[in-house]
C-alpha cells in the first residue's frame, strides 16, 4: 500500500487512498457524490430495459388478447417477431460505437434511449404482427446504441472509489426489469381488452424515460472530452463531480494527470483507432478474444435454455400447473436479483478470477445433477426427482449470477483501453445476441427431439469454460481503469503518474494548481 512513509504501492486504488480529496467519506452526505450516483443509477436503465424485454415475451403469449393482435401466423414468421429486438440490436451495436467515440457516450445514450422511447409509443398505438415486428425492431436498435454508449460512460465517469462496484452492477440491474415486466403482465393477464398488452408495451417505454432524465445529471466522460483536446472541460468534470468543484484537489489532479498520460500513450502506440487496432499488438488480442468468449459464454452456459424455456421444463418434471410455472418463474427472479447483486460487490472484494471460477465450476456441477435429475425422472416418473431439479435450477442460477450477470459487461468494459472500448463492448454484445438468436431456435428444436438429452451440451460446454478462464482471463481487481493497460500491455504501459505515486508520497507541488493541467496538454501534444 502507498503512502508518505514511500512503501510501493502496487495497485491504483492504493494509491488513490494516499491523496487528499474534498469529499465526504459518506457519499450520500455530499452534494457532487450524491449527484453523481443517483444520475450513474439511471444509467443502469439500459441494462433494466434488456431485462424486461427478456421477460415481457412470455407474458404477453399468454394474454389471449395478445395472441388475437397477432393472428393466425406461420411458426417461422412468430420467431422472428419475438427474436425483433435481437434483429435490431445485431447490426446497431457496431455503428453504435461508432457515434459513441465520434460523437459521445452521453450523446449516443440520448439517441439510443429517445428511439426506444418512441418505439414503446408506437407499439402500444398500433396493431397487427408486422408492426409489432417493426417496432420491436426499432426498440432493439435503440437498445444497441443505448447499450454499446452506457456501460463505458458509468465506468468513466465513477469516482474512482465506487468505480468496481458501479462497472460491475451495472448489469446485475438486469433482472429487476425482469421482475418488473413480470408482475405487470401477470397483473394485466385479467383485464378483458387490448390494453391487457398494450400497458406491458408501454412500459417499455419507462427505462428509456428515466435514463434522458438522468443524461441531465451525468456529465460527459472526462475521457472522451480529453481525447477530443477539450482538456480543460474534463477537468472542469472531474472537479465538479469527484471534488465538489476544487480543481486543485489532489485525486482530481492525479485522475486528470493518469488519463492524459494514458491516452497520449495509446495513441503512440497505435496511430489507427480503427479494427484494425485490436490485431495490432498482443494485449488487444487477448482483450478482443476475451471480449468474444465472453459474449459466447453468458449465452451457452445453461442459462439460456432455462430462462427461455422454463415451462416446458417444468412440464418436463411433472410441474404442469400454469400458477406453479408463474410462481416458480417470478421467484426465480427474485433469487436472480438477490445474488446478481451480491456477486456484483463481491467481484470488487474477492477479485474477479475467484468469482469466474467458482460460478462456472457451480453451474457445471448443478447442471449434471439437473441432467441426472431430469433422467431418472423422466425414465421413472419418480415425484421427488421432479422436486429436486426445481431446486437446483435455482442452484444454477445462484452460481450463474454471481460472476456470469455482473461481469458479463463489466469484464469487458474495464479490461479495454479507451480507444477501443466502445467497439470492443460492441463485439461482446453483437456476440451475446448473435449466441441468443441462434439459442431461440435451436433449444426448442432439441429440446422437443432429444429432450433431457439435450442437456449434455451444456454440459460440454460449462466443462470449456473453466480452463478457459483459467488460462486466459487475468485478475483485475484494485486497479484503475488506466492501470489495468499494464495487465495486458507490460509495465511499458504505467503511466508516469502512477509511477511517481506508486514509490511514495506524490509531489504536492506538481498536484497543485494549473501546473498539471499544462504540463499534460504539452505531453499530449508532443507524441
Amino acid at each position: 500500500m502507498g503512502g508518505p512513509a514511500g512503501v510501493v504501492a502496487s495497485q491504483g486504488n492504493e494509491v488513490y487512498k494516499t491523496l487528499s480529496n474534498n469529499v465526504n467519506a459518506k457519499w450520500t452526505r455530499d452534494p457532487g457524490l450524491r449527484r453523481l450516483n443517483i444520475g450513474i443509477a439511471t444509467m443502469f436503465a439500459s441494462a433494466a430495459a434488456n431485462g424486461y424485454d427478456g421477460s415481457l415475451i412470455n407474458g404477453l403469449l399468454a394474454m389471449p388478447y395478445f395472441n388475437a393482435n397477432l393472428g393466425d401466423i406461420n411458426p417461422n414468421l412468430l420467431g422472428i417477431t419475438l427474436a425483433g429486438i435481437s434483429l435490431g440490436g445485431l447490426p446497431a451495436f457496431i455503428p453504435a460505437s461508432y457515434v459513441s467515440d465520434y460523437m459521445g457516450r452521453h450523446f449516443t445514450v440520448a439517441i439510443g434511449s429517445s428511439i426506444m422511447l418512441a418505439a414503446a409509443i408506437i407499439q402500444c398505438a398500433t396493431s397487427g404482427v408486422y408492426a409489432f415486428l417493426g417496432t420491436r425492431i426499432m426498440l432493439g436498435i435503440g437498445l444497441g446504441f443505448a447499450q454499446t454508449a452506457a456501460p463505458p460512460l458509468t465506468t468513466e465517469i465513477a469516482h474512482p472509489k465506487h468505480r468496481g462496484n458501479v462497472t460491475n452492477l451495472f448489469q446485475a440491474i438486469w433482472y429487476w426489469g425482469a421482475i418488473l415486466s413480470a408482475v405487470l403482465t401477470l397483473g394485466t393477464l385479467f383485464v378483458e381488452s387490448s390494453w391487457s398488452w398494450r400497458v406491458p408495451s408501454l412500459t417499455q417505454g419507462f427505462f428509456p424515460a428515466i435514463q434522458l432524465f438522468g443524461l441531465l445529471l451525468v456529465p460527459e466522460s472526462p475521457r472522451w472530452l480529453v481525447s477530443k483536446n477539450r482538456h480543460d472541460e474534463a477537468l472542469h468534470v472531474l472537479a465538479k463531480y469527484h471534488a465538489n468543484g476544487s480543481v486543485e484537489d489532489e485525486l482530481v489532479q492525479y485522475e486528470y494527470q493518469e488519463i492524459c498520460q494514458a491516452l497520449a500513450m495509446e495513441k503512440e502506440v497505435s496511430k489507427s483507432t480503427g479494427w484494425s487496432t485490436f490485431f495490432a499488438t498482443k494485449g488487444n488480442r487477448h482483450r478482443l478474444l476475451i471480449c468474444v468468449l465472453v459474449g459466447f459464454m453468458i449465452q451457452w452456459a445453461g442459462n439460456g435454455i432455462v430462462s427461455y424455456y422454463l415451462a416446458p421444463i417444468l412440464k418436463s418434471v411433472g410441474i404442469t400447473s400454469h400458477v406453479t410455472q408463474a410462481g416458480i418463474n417470478l421467484a426465480l427472479q427474485f433469487w436472480n436479483a438477490g445474488l446478481a447483486f451480491m456477486g456484483a460487490l463481491a467481484a470488487e472484494r474477492y477479485g474477479r478470477r475467484p468469482l469466474w471460477l467458482l460460478s462456472a465450476s457451480g453451474m457445471l456441477v448443478s447442471f449434471v445433477v439437473v441432467t441426472a435429475l431430469s433422467a431418472v425422472f423422466a425414465e421413472h416418473g419418480i415425484a421427488a426427482a421432479g422436486s429436486a431439479t426445481v431446486a437446483f435450477l435455482f442452484i444454477f442460477f445462484g452460481f450463474y449470477d454471481i460472476a456470469f450477470t455482473p461481469l458479463s459487461i463489466a469484464y469487458p468494459v474495464e479490461i479495454l483501453p479507451f480507444r477501443l472500448r466502445a467497439k470492443g463492448l460492441s463485439v461482446n454484445l453483437t456476440t451475446v445476441f448473435g449466441a441468443g438468436f441462434f439459442n431461440q431456435y435451436v433449444n426448442p428444436i432439441a429440446l422437443d427431439a432429444i429432450q433431457w438429452k439435450f442437456y449434455f451440451v451444456y454440459i460440454v460446454t460449462l466443462s470449456a469454460m473453466i480452463p478457459t478462464i483459467y488460462f486466459l482471463f487475468p485478475e483485475t481487481k484494485g486497479r484503475t481503469l488506466e492501470e489495468i493497460a499494464s495487465v495486458f500491455d507490460g509495465q511499458a504501459a504505467e503511466t508516469d503518474a502512477f509511477r511517481r505515486a506508486s514509490v511514495g508520497a506524490p509531489d504536492r507541488d506538481e498536484m497543485r494548481g494549473g501546473k498539471v493541467e499544462v504540463s499534460d496538454i504539452a505531453y499530449t501534444e508532443k507524441v
